[in-house]
């Protein structure tokens, strides 16, 4: 192949080589920003998945266990296990519910946190819209005077299908 910069005039097959070579090393590198813009996202994403789910999991595992022995404390802490009678076992219980609760909660925001952290791709999609601006600037270039020619057989080739019709 000749070099492109030689001066002298490329043929429409070099033309068109060069502009597949040139938008399909764009394409590469606008998928490869992409790529790279969302593995951050997706690690973050991963984690605040990740930490609301340790909060439902301790919300479900946690709370027969910790309610019991939270129900028992409080009864014990206020009086009930010397025989004075302390509070009420319910009151107890729904105490140790609301402890299960808050902690939850707590899980909850701040997998709520890592999930406000996730940003969509901002460079893939001003590079794409850029790239979409540029291409639909572009004009096509006019015909050479050859092509006329060209436009007479396809009449004619166009006339013998529809006669065969």
């Amino acid at each position: 192949m000749s070099d492109p910069f030689d001066g002298a005039e490329r043929s429409l097959g070099q033309l068109v080589a060069s502009a597949t070579a040139e938008m399909s090393a764009l394409v590469h590198d606008e998928i490869a920003l992409a790529k790279a813009e969302v593995r951050q996202d997706v690690k973050r994403g991963g984690i605040g998945a990740i930490l609301g789910v340790v909060a439902l999991v301790v919300l479900l595992f946690s709370l027969p266990m910790l309610s019991f022995a939270l129900a028992y404390g409080f009864n014990s802490w206020t009086g009930g296990h010397n025989g004075d009678g302390g509070w009420n076992l319910a009151w107890c219980f729904l105490l140790s519910f609301l402890v299960s609760c808050v902690l939850t909660v707590l899980l909850g925001v701040v997998a709520w946190m890592k999930f406000k952290k996730v940003k969509p791709p901002t460079k893939s999609i001003a590079s794409a819209k850029e790239t979409a601006a540029v291409l639909s600037t572009v004009k096509p270039h006019p015909r050479p005077e050859q092509a006329k020619g060209l436009d007479k057989t396809l009449d004619k080739a166009a006339t013998v299908a529809r006669s065969s019709v």
